[in-house]
């Protein structure tokens, strides 16, 4: 537990404190070549272990029996050391993604395409945003494409390293977008375009990427990208 009378530390702080070598037992530095190396590694296995936890806490499958009307998409994991300004490993990702160069248009997906902001749009926004002397913020949505619901059926297998071992011969049936399915922009865009909308919000209509709402005097605009 931390002395909440003493002052914050930033990592660079951090380096030469006792507490740095703490924080560097909890990470991994080596990222894995394969899933045999991965499971040979706490650190990875907790990593991988988190991933899957959000896909349990956003309800993206479910296990079912194996549909012999549905191709079945393989997964695959990846994994990365993330780093700060000071290129410190501070968090070790595993995220587990589709193979979806395998997916069949009008079989495992209908359409594809989702609207992405261009560079210029995002120029002219903060352009506009600094003449009016608006403050900007920008954030990242955690696992952004786990909360895009499915319209299309899609069966996945079970992942490397976590198969049911109960069950073995089922597979997931997914009911949100994983990273690497070709829909999954799409179902993203879709997800997050309803959600500003039932809030208020109205869409541009030369570039649906641009969101807007406006509160008496005062406008608040959302870009996506």
């Amino acid at each position: 537990r931390g002395n909440p009378s003493r002052p914050v530390q930033t990592r660079r702080q951090l380096a030469t404190d006792p507490e740095m070598c703490m924080f560097a037992l909890t990470v991994s530095t080596i990222e894995p070549k394969n899933i045999k190396e991965a499971m040979a590694d706490s650190t990875w296995i907790e990593a991988m272990q988190e991933e899957l936890h959000q896909f349990d806490r956003l309800q993206v499958w479910e296990l079912v029996d194996k549909l012999f009307d549905k191709s079945v998409i393989r997964l695959k994991w990846l994994w990365k050391n993330k780093k700060d300004e000071d290129q410190t490993i501070i968090r070790n990702k595993a995220r587990l993604v589709a193979k979806g160069y395998a997916q069949e248009e009008g079989i495992d997906f209908e359409e594809s395409f989702a609207p992405v902001a261009r560079l210029e749009a995002v120029w002219i926004f903060v352009a506009y945003a600094a003449h009016k002397s608006f403050p900007i913020y920008q954030m990242d949505v955690k696992t952004a494409f786990l909360n895009g619901p499915l319209k299309e059926e899609v069966c996945v297998a079970q992942s490397d390293g976590f198969v049911d071992l109960d069950h073995p011969e089922k597979v997931y049936r997914l009911r949100k977008a994983l990273y690497g399915l070709k829909q999954a922009p799409r179902a993203w865009y879709d997800e997050l375009s309803k959600f500003l909308t039932s809030k208020g919000f109205t869409k541009g209509t030369i570039d649906p990427t641009l969101f807007t709402i406006r509160f008496e005097d005062d406008i608040l605009l959302v870009q996506i990208y």
